[in-house]
């Protein structure tokens, strides 16, 4: 029922897979996100959506633990996933804001990116994308890029091997002090996200950003996910996953994003060791 019908490399460490889901894509809306399991015995795995849509949903994965790391080597497409999970969470409200910013720097919100901005340039929005990557060689391909649903498109590495040489943040700076941002999303790594946090909050300039990363079910059933917001306990997956960034406790969120570290390490290592027994890698 989950058939892979897309499979490809978009850099050294990501990967791009659409895989057939009829009931979530029909019902799936920006914002939200879906579980999938690879296997009867396999973990959950919350993960952001870059398209739903001809009945199938396409994913970003970063090649980063056991479980992405199987779905990479192991599963082709035509195989089938055990399961496909969603849409879960809350959709952002996609309204006419006037210039909207989507930033990314990981994984999780380049699928955001592209996903979001569709959705608001659809609603007559003018619509700003930041994509921020290591270096050249890990930015994706021009037709996984949110340049075709941005009016605006900026490229950024930390190397200046492409595009802007720093993150996305110079860029926001750049878009402030122009008065050309009314909104802005962002979704990546939790350390950025928070430093957004504190640059768009002097200038009131509403900030929503993705807070999936700390997931581990994905649907409030074991509390790994909460968080402290606006001085009240919430949960990313049932509340969220994308939260004012304002009232966003980072610090026990960065805290929380740590907690795993060391079992997920474990696991990859084994995993790793298996591949290389087999002559994968």
């Amino acid at each position: 029922m989950y058939r892979i019908t897309d499979k490809r490399d978009l850099s050294p460490i990501d990967y791009f897979i659409e895989v057939e889901a009829p009931h979530v894509a029909k019902a799936w809306k920006p914002g939200q996100f879906v579980v999938f399991i690879t296997n009867e015995r396999g973990e959950r795995v919350p993960m952001s959506v870059y398209k739903a849509e001809n009945g199938k949903i396409g994913m970003f994965i970063r090649k980063l633990g056991k479980t992405s790391l199987q779905l990479y080597h192991e599963f082709s497409v035509g195989d089938e996933l055990y399961s496909m999970v969603g849409p879960l969470g809350k959709p952002i409200e996609v309204k006419h804001y006037g210039n909207v910013v989507f930033a990314s720097d990981a994984v999780c919100g380049q699928a955001e990116n592209y996903a979001t901005l569709k959705a608001m340039k659809e609603a007559g929005n003018h619509t700003i994308s930041i994509q921020s990557f290591e270096n050249a060689e890990n930015v994706y391909p021009e037709k996984f890029l949110a340049k075709p649903v941005a009016d605006e498109h900026y490229i950024t590495t930390d190397d200046g091997s492409v595009g802007i040489k720093g993150n996305y943040l110079d860029v926001v700076r750049e878009l402030i002090e122009k008065d050309k941002v009314d909104v802005i999303f962002a979704g990546g790594k939790l350390g950025t996200l928070s430093k957004l946090a504190e640059l768009t909050r002097p200038y009131g300039i509403p900030t929503i950003t993705t807070v999936r990363q700390i997931m581990v079910d994905g649907t409030g059933m074991c509390g790994s996910c909460r968080i402290l917001y606006d001085g009240k306990v919430r949960f990313a997956c049932r509340d969220g996953p994308m939260f004012d960034a304002h009232k966003v406790d980072w610090e026990d969120v960065l805290k929380r994003a740590n907690r795993f570290l060391e079992q997920e390490k474990l696991a990859k290592e084994r995993y790793l060791e298996e591949l290389r027994k087999k002559g994968v890698v």
